[in-house]
């Protein structure tokens, strides 16, 4: 990372763990034996900023909570952690007069053994916030030459064990993409590395089911529920042959696709861009649907 860059990513960057707030990066410390560090013991959540706040709280701490139960991690106070985001989000002042970003909640075993079993219940709560900028209304994805697993201990927990998703964000970029999509162990149509993908065909609107071992996005949820649509398998060929693609996510809303591996697309298209801006207007108007 060029000093530039890390000056950008330091602005505004505030980080609350187990209680207290740190402004300055460098002073915001977790043990290096921290559980989470050590054997990707920890679960967490990203939630969109704007001038409004951190968006959709309330479904993400309910995710929170789901995940580490899933882990076999003890309940998180959700109260705290709302504390926590309160702090975080106190000044977006630094973040310029139209703030947007990403605030992060990491939740973990805390200080463990240099090894895979716990001996600990006491467990660190990390928040931090940090500018980014508007993604653009179309993107390019690949696919994925790895699967995703449909019976394993970690699929659909959005678990801090993240390397299979960041080496396949690293494979779509070195091939000129923003985003990788899996297919999963089954052969069918899965998920993106921190996306939900949804095809186009005619009038119908179609996603992957939870059930091919896809994480239940919150932005996903919000446009099954705000804009209809229907969950089923999708094998890579036919997905291929939709109309329109879109990614939806925390950051990205939603997201048209104009190139899929050797494929293009005019994006965004009608209907990806009609769901992007009444996804936004409706955001605007209910920051915690």
């Amino acid at each position: 990372m060029t000093e530039s860059a890390r000056s950008a990513y330091s602005q505004g960057l505030r980080t609350w763990i187990n209680g207290t707030l740190f402004t300055d990066p460098s002073e915001a410390l977790v043990p290096a034996a921290d559980h989470g560090l050590v054997a990707g013991d920890g679960v967490f959540e990203v939630l969109k900023v704007t001038e409004l706040g951190a968006f959709a709280i309330t479904r993400h701490l309910a995710r929170l909570a789901r995940s580490a139960e899933r882990m076999g991690l003890p309940g998180p106070d959700l109260a705290e952690v709302r504390r926590g985001i309160d702090e975080v989000l106190a000044d977006l002042s630094a973040w310029g007069e139209a703030p947007h970003g990403r605030l992060r909640i990491t939740y973990t075993d805390g200080v463990g053994p240099l090894a895979s079993y716990r001996t600990t219940d006491r467990p660190l709560v990390v928040v931090s916030a940090e500018p980014a900028p508007v993604p653009e209304p179309a993107g390019r994805i690949v696919t994925l030459p790895w699967t995703r697993n449909v019976n394993g201990a970690m699929t659909g927990i959005k678990t801090t064990s993240y390397g299979e998703n960041v080496r396949g964000l690293m494979y779509a970029k070195e091939r000129d993409a923003g985003e990788g999509i899996f297919v999963n162990t089954e052969g069918y149509l899965c998920e993106g590395t921190g996306t939900n993908i949804f095809c186009v065909f005619g009038d119908e609107i179609v996603t992957p089911p939870i059930s091919t071992g896809a994480l239940d996005g919150v932005t996903r949820a919000l446009v099954l529920e705000w804009f209809g649509g229907i969950e089923r398998n999708l094998s890579l060929s036919e997905a291929k042959q939709a109309d329109e693609v879109f990614l939806t996510s925390t950051t990205r809303d939603v997201q048209a696709v104009s190139a899929w591996d050797n494929l293009t697309w005019t994006a965004p298209g009608p209907v990806a861009t009609r769901l992007r801006t009444e996804f936004q207007q409706r955001a605007g108007a209910d920051p915690d649907p």
